[in-house]
């Protein structure tokens, strides 16, 4: 049974969340508090963090950070709570290592959904191997590392996933749609720009292998392999 700390500072939410994410067969820890939710964490490593980032006193933003940097913790996958038009705390809580967000309001049904969906992906290896390197892209998937120009680039879980898709894919055209199914593995039916955040976030930490991404506007991405142009 996997074990997931519900962190937010809404009771009436947080009462919400426990009580269905039990009846979904989860395990739950509460906080509602960020001071709480690392308090929890240095008591037991859960194997999820359902977090909210609109808290009274450390941000969620600050949790996450806390999260991804500490060894203990580094690979608990961290799905994020926000109202919508926080883009700006969306777009961070990606670079700090966030595997999802979920908008509020929200469904229930759809939030289990993108639970289930994430701590399969963070035991999940890439479902097709990719070439070892394209151009100045070099990847190592046992190591799970990435490296352009030979210097290591610092990729979340999910980033990662993203480019080893697009690489063992080189050439050929993803839609989101796809990349939703294949990389996220969650319904085609659910929001596409979550796909355009994580493509953004992943260019722009490409530096010289960046034009290698691709957008195929309309349709999706793709990523080229320079000596088959």
């Amino acid at each position: 049974m996997s074990a997931i700390l519900i962190v937010d500072d809404e009771r009436d939410l947080l009462s919400l969340l426990d009580f269905n994410l039990r009846q979904a067969g989860f395990e739950t820890v509460l906080a509602a508090t960020g001071e709480g939710a690392l308090r929890e964490l240095r008591r037991k490593v859960p194997d999820l963090v359902l977090l909210d980032l609109m808290l009274p006193d450390v941000s969620g933003t600050e949790v996450c950070r806390q999260v991804k940097t500490d060894p203990r913790t580094k690979n608990v996958p961290v799905v994020m709570l926000t109202a919508k038009g926080e883009e700006v705390d969306k777009v961070v809580g990606f670079e700090l290592g966030a595997d999802d967000y979920v908008t509020k309001p929200f469904s229930v049904r759809e939030l289990v959904l993108r639970l289930r969906a994430v701590l399969r992906r963070a035991s999940a290896p890439p479902a097709e191997r990719p070439p070892e390197a394209i151009g100045p892209l070099q990847v190592d998937v046992e190591a799970h590392r990435a490296f352009v120009d030979g210097a290591e680039v610092t990729l979340t879980p999910l980033e990662f996933r993203l480019l080893t898709t697009l690489m063992a894919r080189a050439g050929r055209v993803q839609s989101r749609e796809q990349l939703l199914t294949d990389v996220w593995e969650m319904s085609s039916e659910l929001e596409t720009r979550t796909v355009d955040t994580h493509v953004k976030r992943l260019r722009e930490k490409l530096g010289s292998a960046r034009d290698l991404l691709e957008t195929v506007r309309g349709v999706g991405y793709r990523l080229i392999d320079p000596t088959r142009r």
